[in-house]
C-alpha cells in the first residue's frame, strides 16, 4: 500500500469520587456525557438499531467523521480515518477533548474523571485500545509464519509503546485450554510493568476479540471493499498519553506491515511464544527484555527492534517524509532507552510514568503497592489537564508535540481530508442543518436517507465523496418533507442491524 488509512477506537475508564451529593453511577455518567457531546451539535445521534445491544441514541457520528457510542457500559471514541499520523495523533486527542469538556460543561469536573488507560488496578477490568491499519486484500495475512512475524514485533515494540502499570494481574480466563500457555499467578512479585494490556492478552492470534483476546486478531472486517482492502484490526496496544508514543505506536507498526508486503520481513525474529515473552518483557524489573527465538536462540526485545528498524531503513527509507520521520524517530527512541527511563520521559508513557512515580515513592517512603501510589498511577492518564499528571510533562515542555491545540480544537467539528471521513463529516454537517428534517441511516462504508433510497456506499476510503454526498442530498431538496425519523429507526422495519 503506498497510501495509507489509520484509525484508533479508545474505551474510556471512569472514576467517580465518594461522594454523597453526586447521585449518578458509571453508566449515568457515560449516557449523559454523550448524550451533552451531540446536543452541543457536534454530531447526530444514530435513529436505528445497530445491534441488539445498540439501540437507537446509543451512539452516532461526529461532524469530524468520527464516532462516538457506549460499548458494555463504557464510553468509547472512534477516530475518523485518517491518512497520515499528525491527522490521527491530532483526531484521537480531538475525541479526548470532546469528553473532558462535556464533563466541565456539566459542572462535573470535581466529581467525575475520564482515564485513558487500560485496566482497573482494583478490580483487574480491562479497557481497550483498537488500532487499525488499511492493507490490500493481497497482504499475506493468512500465512502462518506471517501472523508470527507480526506477533513477535508487537509484542517486542512494548518497550517503547507500553503505557505502564503498577502491578498485575491473572485473568486469562482460558489458561487450561490447548494452546493457551499457562502461567503461575505473580501478582506478589511484579511492582512495575511496562503493559497495561499484556496480562489480558491469552492467545497468539484468535478471531473474536471479546473474550479470548489475542495479540493479533484475524477477525476480517474490512468496512471497504472487500476485493480490494483488509483491515488488520489490533487490540493488543495500550492507550498511550503522550503523542511521541501514538505515533510511533501507529508509526513502526505500519511500516512492519509494509516489509511484510514486499516479503523482506525475516523469519528469524519469529519468538518462540508471543505471549510469555510478552509478559515476560512487560515484567521484567531490570529492562534486560530478554527473549527466546523460535530457532531456539535467545535475543532481546531491544535487538529484535534494531534489526526490524533497519531492515525498513533498508528498504523504505526515502518513500516519503511520513517514513522517514518514522524511522527517525524509531531510532531515537531505541538508541535512548538503555539509557534508562529519564532518557525518553515525554516521548514513552511506562517511562514517563516510572520515573514521577518513582520519585514520589522515594520521597514519602512508600511501597509499590502503596493506594496513594496507586491512584497516581490513574492519574497520569486522567483527562482532566488541570489534574491529570500527564499535562505537566506538555506543560514543562518535556512531553514531545506532534499537533497543537489549536488543530485539536479544529479537528472536534472538522474532518480530515484524504479520506472519506471528509464526505462523512459533510453528510453530518448538512443533516443538522439544511436536511435536519431528513431520517437516515448512517455506517463507516456508507448511508442511506429515507425508505425509498438506495444506500450510498463509500467502499473506497481514500475518496472523499464530498461532491458526490452533496448532490446526493441536493434531490431531495426539492421533495415535501415527509420522511419520519422513527420509522428509519423502527427496528421492525429495518431490523436488528443497519444495512452493514
Amino acid at each position: 500500500m503506498k497510501k495509507r488509512i489509520y484509525g484508533i477506537e479508545t474505551e474510556y475508564g471512569l472514576l467517580i469520587k465518594n461522594d454523597a451529593e453526586f447521585p449518578l453511577d458509571s453508566m449515568e455518567v457515560a449516557n449523559k456525557v454523550k448524550n451533552h457531546i451531540f446536543s452541543k451539535n457536534h454530531g447526530v445521534l444514530d435513529l436505528h438499531y445497530r445491534a441488539n445491544d445498540e439501540p437507537p441514541g446509543n451512539g452516532g457520528f461526529l461532524l469530524n467523521g468520527g464516532r462516538l457510542y457506549l460499548d458494555m457500559g463504557h464510553l468509547e471514541y472512534a477516530s475518523p480515518e485518517c491518512s497520515n499520523l499528525v491527522d490521527l495523533v491530532t483526531f484521537d486527542r480531538a475525541g479526548d477533548t470532546l469528553i473532558q469538556e462535556a464533563v466541565e460543561e456539566l459542572g462535573w469536573a470535581d466529581h467525575v474523571s475520564f482515564i485513558k488507560n487500560n485496566v482497573d488496578l482494583e478490580t483487574s477490568a480491562t479497557f481497550g485500545c483498537h488500532e487499525n491499519y488499511l492493507v490490500g486484500r493481497g497482504f499475506p495475512f493468512d500465512e502462518r509464519d506471517n501472523l508470527k512475524l507480526l506477533s513477535s514485533f508487537l509484542t517486542t515494540r512494548l518497550i517503547y509503546c507500553g503505557a505502564g502499570r503498577i502491578g498485575s494481574c491473572d485473568p486469562h480466563p482460558f489458561q487450561d485450554w490447548d494452546g493457551i500457555t499457562p502461567y503461575e499467578n505473580q501478582d506478589d512479585e511484579v511492582n512495575f510493568q511496562l503493559s497495561q494490556r499484556a496480562d489480558h492478552i491469552p492467545n497468539e492470534f484468535y478471531r473474536w476479540v471479546q473474550y479470548n483476546r489475542a495479540i493479533v486478531n484475524t477477525r476480517d472486517e474490512p468496512l471497504s471493499d472487500p476485493s480490494k482492502y483488509r483491515r488488520i484490526h489490533l487490540l493488543v496496544g495500550d492507550s498511550t498519553m503522550s503523542e511521541f508514543a501514538t505515533a510511533m505506536k501507529m508509526g513502526t507498526t505500519t511500516l512492519m506491515l509494509e516489509i511484510m508486503q514486499l516479503g523482506v520481513a525475516k523469519r528469524e525474529w519469529i519468538l518462540a511464544d508471543s505471549v510469555f515473552a510478552m509478559r515476560s518483557i512487560s515484567r521484567d524489573p531490570d529492562f534486560k527484555w530478554e527473549v527466546k527465538l523460535a530457532s531456539g536462540k535467545y535475543s532481546t526485545a531491544l535487538e529484535l527492534q534494531w534489526d526490524i528498524l533497519n531492515t525498513c531503513k533498508e528498504h523504505l527509507a526515502g518513500t516519503n517524509r511520513e517514513t522517514d520521520w518514522i524511522l527517525e524517530g524509531w531510532e531515537s527512541v531505541l538508541t535512548d532507552l538503555p539509557k534508562g527511563p529519564e532518557a525518553v520521559i515525554g516521548r514513552v508513557d511506562w517511562a514517563s510514568k516510572y520515573w514521577m512515580l518513582n520519585e514520589f515513592r522515594n520521597e514519602e517512603n512508600l511501597e509499590w503497592h502503596d493506594p496513594w501510589l496507586k491512584s497516581l498511577d490513574l492519574e497520569y492518564h486522567n483527562l482532566n489537564k488541570e489534574t491529570g499528571l500527564f499535562w505537566g510533562l506538555e506543560a514543562s515542555g518535556d512531553g514531545y508535540r506532534k499537533t497543537t491545540d489549536e488543530a485539536v480544537d479544529f479537528s472536534k467539528v472538522n474532518p480530515p481530508r484524504g479520506t472519506r471521513a471528509h464526505g462523512r463529516g459533510e453528510l453530518v454537517k448538512r443533516l443538522m442543518n439544511q436536511h435536519s428534517h431528513m431520517g437516515y441511516l448512517i455506517d463507516w462504508i456508507g448511508f442511506r436517507l429515507s425508505k425509498t433510497d438506495e444506500p450510498f456506499l463509500m467502499l473506497d476510503p481514500f475518496i472523499s465523496y464530498k461532491e458526490e454526498i452533496i448532490e446526493h442530498l441536493e434531490q431531495f431538496d426539492s421533495l415535501p418533507h415527509q420522511e419520519n425519523k422513527q420509522d428509519m429507526g423502527n427496528p421492525e422495519r429495518h431490523g436488528k442491524k443497519s444495512y452493514e
